[in-house]
């Protein structure tokens, strides 16, 4: 069963002479339990395209659906209510809070859907152990790593349960060594987890731990690859399709 499906996504920004198009027609379809890399030179649409999965913008025409509801007609306040049950998002600055410990920043998610701040925490520990960040609960962000802080971004998106990760450019702000790391704690969430994920990146290194790349170029998408083992192993394949691209 499809978890996402988007159907002729287009996205233009500006009016008359400014339009900039962002997407044009862009149809793809992610599985249950699928971890789906979107790769593309920069402007290529990455990013709009990962937003408007996530309902954090509208598309010009088009559909988005998730989980077989049409997120594209959905009034503000029931596309807040899935973003916040359904759907969990990483992003390449970490967005923490300074002034909120790890376990606090974790269980925000949580503590905004009406959740007792004692449960809340408890759930939002339980994710910080599952990602090594166990011995961190009470750090405060100026006290960890930029690996250690996107651990905690990745437990904050997972604290409610959502069915789907969303992650742009989770590595962007790491060193070689942490954003192996990050990539397969990734890589567990779909495996382990049972969680789909969607990715967009930049580096073909991290790109290879997905079972899928789909690249983009010039705001449609020219490719569809599926990989074997979803692994560092990968790297050179997709870094020579980068490169044809």
């Amino acid at each position: 069963m499809s978890i996402i499906e988007v159907k002729d996504l287009t996205k233009v920004y500006g009016e008359k002479s400014a339009t900039v198009t962002a997407l044009k027609s862009v149809n793809l379809s992610v599985e249950k339990g699928q971890f789906v890399a979107v790769m593309g030179p920069s402007g290529c649409g990455k990013s709009t395209l990962l937003h408007l999965i996530g309902g954090l913008d509208r598309p010009t025409s088009g559909s988005v659906f998730i989980d077989g509801k049409d997120i594209s007609t959905l009034k503000d306040d029931d596309l807040t209510e899935l973003r916040r049950r359904k759907m969990g998002f990483v992003f390449q600055f970490f967005n923490l809070l300074p002034v909120l410990s790890a376990v606090e920043n974790a269980a925000l998610p949580m503590i905004l859907d009406g959740v007792k701040p004692e449960a809340a925490r408890a759930q939002a520990a339980k994710w910080l152990e599952l990602n090594q960040m166990g011995d961190r609960l009470t750090h405060r962000p100026d006290q960890l790593s930029g690996g250690e802080q996107q651990r905690v971004a990745i437990a904050r998106a997972l604290v409610s349960e959502p069915i789907m990760l969303l992650a742009d450019e989770p590595t962007g702000n790491l060193d070689s060594r942490s954003s192996d790391e990050i990539a397969s704690i990734l890589r567990r969430v779909v495996t382990k987890w049972g969680r789909t994920v969607l990715m967009v990146t930049h580096d073909p290194r991290i790109a290879a731990y997905a079972d899928r790349i789909v690249f983009l170029k010039d705001g449609q998408v020219v490719d569809d690859t599926l990989l074997e083992g979803g692994n560092s192993d990968n790297s050179r394949m997709v870094k020579e399709k980068v490169e044809q691209l």
